[in-house]
């Protein structure tokens, strides 16, 4: 229960960091993002739904000879074809600049209680990569599905966002690399940039034109200690001051008394 809060909770401040102010109308469904790319999934619909009756198909009848179960799944095929296609008519996923967004409703297991809807934000600089699988099963209909591998996000990995009947996963892949070059690059140049604007923060001391950015650095971290050491021995100095005074005195003192 607690991955399961997790990962809720990052789903949450996901899709919080990514909407914008003015835009969370979300019963009208309109959202102001710019999105670079949109997946298909309508070509793939026929397919998608064979290939889920194919394997709805041997499951039922693995139960049948196990516990019988499975004569009730092959009665509920046409329900469960209705549902597969109403739910892959209902997909949408798009890149944006910031996310990849998965959108889809299915009706529930007995359609007439309604629908589930779910939407699924990925940031993209947490993506690592998106991986094309197609079993031997989904090879026989042209299925394939995609899986967005997370990197610096700790999920189960039950949690990772699994999509099957895309029709060109291949081209959804690229959209997604290239934009993540985008960002990286992007976040490169800010990099150096900053690195080299660095050195004329340093205009306003003396030895920034000699000194290098190392021992510089140095320098102004142990500009605090250097004056303690100055006062340290300012107060040496003043001391031993003090004692010289006191022995001049002394001996005046016993100059008089022997005169006297």
């Amino acid at each position: 229960m607690g991955s399961g809060n997790g990962a809720a909770q990052m789903n949450l401040l996901e899709r919080g960091l990514l909407s914008k102010p003015g835009s969370r109308d979300e019963d009208s469904g309109s959202e102001d993002e710019t999105i670079l790319y949109t997946a298909s999934f309508q070509e793939m619909e026929d397919n998608f739904v064979k290939y889920q009756t194919a394997q709805w198909v041997l499951y039922s009848l693995l139960l049948i000879l196990a516990w019988g179960f499975g004569l009730f799944m092959l009665l509920y095929l046409p329900v469960r074809r209705h549902i597969l296609r109403k739910d892959i008519r209902s997909r949408k996923l798009y890149v944006t600049p910031n996310a990849i967004v998965y959108k889809y409703r299915k009706p529930v297991p007995f359609p007439c209680f309604g629908e589930l809807k779910k939407e699924k934000y990925v940031l993209l600089p947490s993506v690592a990569d998106v991986v094309i699988e197609q079993g031997y099963l989904q090879s026989l209909f042209g299925v394939y599905s995609i899986r967005i591998e997370n990197e610096g996000v700790r999920r189960p990995p039950s949690d990772d966002v699994q999509i099957q009947g895309v029709v060109y996963p291949g081209a959804f892949r690229k959209a997604v690399l290239a934009r993540l070059s985008e960002i990286r690059s992007d976040v490169f140049s800010r990099q150096v940039s900053v690195t080299e604007d660095a050195p004329s923060l340093r205009i306003g001391h003396p030895s920034a034109s000699w000194m290098s950015p190392s021992k510089s650095l140095r320098h102004d971290s142990f500009h605090p200690s250097g004056e303690l050491m100055i006062l340290q021995k300012l107060e040496e100095v003043g001391s031993s001051v003090k004692r010289v005074q006191t022995l001049i005195e002394e001996q005046h003192s016993q100059a008089s008394q022997s005169i006297d």
